[in-house]
């Protein structure tokens, strides 16, 4: 039911500032889910895969950033999703930047934003998490706090890290955010190293109490140039990363000049993306190897999309941007996609 009013009242929300469409649209969700509107989306055994020791009901997501304090995972979770990524979360509370700073740019299926991480902080987080009951796999993306300068980031994730991963399935390192200063340095080998191997030893002291290996995933940007991406794809290999999500927002605006709102600060993501984002897979996976699993997102706006990005070398899918001017048809589509591709191109890879 929730489908078909969707596009009944996208003008309503379009008609309003973003953040605020933002609350209304959680407020009608919540309200759907309670009223049992949802419907039971149960995905089918066959379509379920097992990466880095987690069972997903299936290949689709939610990225981060939608549900920054993991208020609504169960009722997102309704919808249909294989597995829910909260965040970006920090070790303390911040406000993030100053607003406005979500930008719609409807021509061509974008949106501009500057959030700078706004979240309640990670205790706040990490209660919700506990009293989740969606069942699929639930991530937690983290990130540094704007505050905490660039030489102490990796005390600062960690101090993150040791609040939420109790309570989360997997965890995201955010080194590419754009709009938080400077945090994109982190993603140079020299820096991210510190950083992977303080959360890589945190994660052991977590493994000693609590008997699982939490996954670590790295999410990057698609800015970087492919010696980058294959000298990243490299240290994750190193370091036994579980896996990395290809990727976040850009900060390039050649897909989207002349249009309205584009010359606003901070990440573009939506349909102007895809193409950079694809790109970076295949190198990806390249370095990567076959057995470290790969996560796309960017621009992921229709099952072609999605399939498409199953072929360059992804495992999941993660979608956002499409869900904000799809609505939750969009999930449906992408999963049945995606099942059929799997069943017919790779139907023994990954065994749930």
């Amino acid at each position: 039911m929730i489908d078909s009013l969707y596009p009944l009242v996208r003008p309503i929300l379009f008609s309003m500032d973003g953040e605020r469409a933002h609350a209304v649209t959680f407020q009608m969700l919540e309200m759907a889910h309670t009223l049992g509107m949802l419907g039971g989306h149960e995905s089918k055994a066959q379509d379920a895969v097992t990466l880095m020791g987690l069972r997903f009901p299936n290949r689709v997501g939610l990225a981060a950033g939608l549900d920054k304090n993991a208020k609504h995972i169960d009722a997102l979770g309704a919808l249909g999703f294989g597995f829910i990524e909260a965040g970006t979360v920090t070790a303390q509370p911040q406000t993030g930047n100053a607003t406005p700073r979500l930008f719609r740019l409807p021509e061509v299926q974008a949106l501009i934003n500057r959030m700078g991480f706004p979240n309640e902080g990670a205790e706040a987080i990490a209660q919700r998490l506990a009293s989740r009951t969606f069942a699929g796999p639930c991530g937690i993306n983290i990130g540094k706090n704007a505050v905490t300068p660039l030489e102490d980031a990796a005390r600062n994730y960690v101090e993150c890290f040791r609040v939420v991963a109790p309570h989360a399935d997997y965890v995201t390192v955010n080194v590419s955010s754009p709009n938080t200063a400077n945090l994109r340095q982190l993603q140079q080998v020299d820096q991210l190293r510190p950083i992977l191997d303080a959360l890589l030893e945190a994660r052991v002291q977590l493994t000693s109490s609590t008997g699982r290996a939490l996954p670590i995933l790295v999410k990057v940007s698609p800015d970087l140039t492919s010696e980058d991406f294959a000298a990243i794809a490299r240290l994750v290999r190193e370091l036994r990363i579980d896996g990395m999500i290809a990727t976040n927002t850009t900060i390039t605006r050649d897909a989207v000049k002349g249009v309205k709102n584009s010359e606003q600060q901070g990440g573009l993501s939506g349909a102007p993306i895809r193409p950079l984002a694809l790109k970076s897979i295949p190198v990806l996976r390249e370095h990567l190897g076959a057995q470290v699993p790969l996560i796309a997102a960017g621009g992921i706006d229709s099952g072609e999309a999605a399939v498409a990005a199953l072929q360059a070398g992804a495992d999941l899918i993660q979608i956002y941007t499409g869900l904000i001017y799809r609505g939750p048809r969009l999930v449906k589509e992408i999963v049945a996609a995606v099942a059929a591709f799997t069943r017919s191109a790779r139907p023994a890879a990954n065994p749930g």
